[in-house]
């Protein structure tokens, strides 16, 4: 699972988006970049409420003293958050208490100087957020597309046809160069999403 930390480079604030650490190594390397590059979390975002996003969440929470921001609809997921992890082989803690803060589809964030578009794009599951960065032309996706994929539907809340509806309206239809970075796995752009992608060929 990929943890991102997204920093303005004006103020030195940073976002650390889906805290998804298992260990205690894991934790420490983001608090080590974080220590190591000068900056103060401002936000802790995710992109969903699935386990192995959050496996971390808590303890970002509590050392920096922040609310979890999510959109609304990933509310139910985030509170079962310990029940599914023991299904599906994680230990999480149990999140009841924790602060949160919600956002809403085409809100805009400030970090610093540096502004963060919230894209909403459900059918992996209920919540689903793409954070946009037009400035860098960078867009974190967390599992609803993939490297030449998308996210999986068939875990509770899934929907395969409002998922592709939703990538195709919501981020195929960013300018081509801008960079796809998602929730597991490697990079890609918009443009090769468009041409290879077997979900999502045809249209453009």
């Amino acid at each position: 699972m990929n943890c991102y930390i997204l920093y303005d480079e004006a103020t030195h604030q940073c976002a650390i988006v889906d805290p998804g650490a298992e260990s205690n190594y894991e934790e420490a390397q983001v608090t080590q970049f974080i220590d190591e590059q000068g900056l103060t979390p401002t936000m802790i975002l995710l992109t969903h409420a699935h386990v192995d996003h959050i496996a971390g969440l808590k303890q970002m929470c509590e050392r920096y003293k922040l609310p979890v921001t999510l959109h609304s609809d990933g509310a139910k997921l985030l509170s079962q958050a310990a029940a599914y992890g023991s299904v599906m082989g994680f230990e999480v803690e149990s999140l009841s208490g924790l602060p949160t803060q919600y956002i809403t589809e085409g809100e805009i964030l400030s970090l610093g100087e540096s502004k963060i578009e919230c894209r909403y794009v459900p059918g992996h599951c209920p919540g689903s957020i793409c954070y946009v960065m037009h400035a860098e032309k960078k867009v974190l996706t967390g599992d609803a597309i993939f490297h030449f994929s998308i996210g999986r539907t068939d875990l509770p809340g899934g929907d395969g046809a409002l998922l592709i509806e939703r990538l195709k309206s919501q981020i195929l239809t960013l300018d081509d160069e801008y960079e796809i970075l998602p929730g597991h796995g490697i990079p890609s752009k918009v443009w090769k999403e468009k041409k290879y992608n077997p979900f999502l060929i045809g249209d453009f």
